[in-house]
């Protein structure tokens, strides 16, 4: 039988797994709640007990494995398979992610930061088309971001590299909970989308009910605005236009700096298709010069929820080939 893969996708509400073909194909999905209770004590054992069980329902054995890939929120140190600062997991304090899934599987295990684990996927068997150089932008509660650079994930001399949302697109903006101001995830993100639309209301006049819903205190979403704008709602519009202007210009100093085959967009918001990706691609073309404008194209994300754990097995594939 050939070997297979498995792929874990841990979030702060769901534990996605699935097993993979050594080709990228899922043949097994399953998923769990997180369970955050007690710092987050129960994640790495109910991991541990889910895979054991999927094992031996499948009447598997360990060594049918190649490896396990896993993307977590967090700062990772990939070396160790320690994770550090997952506060969505109460993971405060370090936690030996690889040693206790390995001791308790016996199947050889490797893990990463979420965004660049599910820019891996897009890269392998979406969007990416397995090209070597992908970068990924996920646009959800905040920003998050992935780059492929020749083949290889790019990590940074601190694990940094792909923090796509802190890059500065509006000096002197709204403050950012990493502590500087005018990120990219204060104003393309979700939360970000809602907060421009809050800030530009107080200054429109004209009919629309997008206004009229921020300003009776509805409990606006980034999706509203967007449904709004696609009505034809014209202060919704201007709120897209305004957002969209901040991810052309962080996208295009992107494809000026890296020169990928594709900036592929992904998240939530990106859930707004064609609509918001147009719009990004002009703002994209005006911000980038002639060799990167027809080289570098803008994707929207095709895999969706699997993203994160066909990376992950993609992850798990790519580590076990180097070792």
């Amino acid at each position: 039988m050939d070997k297979k893969l498995i792929g874990i996708d841990l979030g702060g509400t769901t534990i996605k797994f699935a097993i993979l073909t050594a080709g990228g194909d899922v043949q097994q999905k399953w998923s769990l709640e997180t369970n955050v209770l007690d710092d987050g004590s129960h994640i790495v054992p109910d991991i541990i007990e889910s895979i054991n069980h999927r094992i031996s329902l499948y009447e598997m054995k360990h060594d049918d494995f190649i490896g396990i890939g896993m993307g977590t929120p967090g700062s990772v140190d990939i070396k160790k398979g320690t994770v550090i600062g997952a506060y969505n997991l109460n993971w405060t304090k370090k936690q030996n992610v690889k040693a206790q899934i390995e001791e308790a599987t016996g199947i050889p295990f490797v893990l990463d930061n979420d965004a660049n684990v599910a820019a891996l996927g897009e890269r392998w068997k979406g969007a990416g088309e397995n090209n070597p150089d992908v970068v990924f932008i996920t646009l959800g509660t905040g920003v998050g971001g992935g780059i492929i650079a020749e083949g290889n994930l790019l990590h940074g001399v601190n694990g940094c590299a792909g923090e796509i949302g802190h890059v500065t697109v509006d000096p002197g903006g709204f403050e950012c909970t990493c502590g500087k101001r005018g990120c990219l995830e204060t104003v393309s993100s979700a939360t970000g989308v809602v907060r421009v639309a809050r800030h530009m209301s107080e200054e429109y006049a004209g009919d629309s009910q997008l206004k009229q819903a921020i300003d009776d205190g509805q409990d606006v979403s980034s999706k509203d605005v967007f449904d709004y704008a696609q009505a034809n709602d014209s202060f919704a519009l201007m709120v897209v236009e305004r957002v969209c202007y901040f991810l052309g210009l962080a996208v295009g100093n992107i494809g000026n700096t890296l020169n990928p085959s594709s900036i592929v967009i992904g998240g939530g918001v990106s859930a707004a298709g064609e609509f918001l990706r147009s719009r990004v691609q002009k703002y994209f073309e005006e911000f980038t010069f002639p060799e990167v404008r027809n080289s570098t194209q803008i994707k929207l994300a095709q895999l969706g929820n699997e993203a994160g754990v066909i990376g992950a097995a993609s992850l798990a594939l790519q580590f076990m080939e180097k070792e």
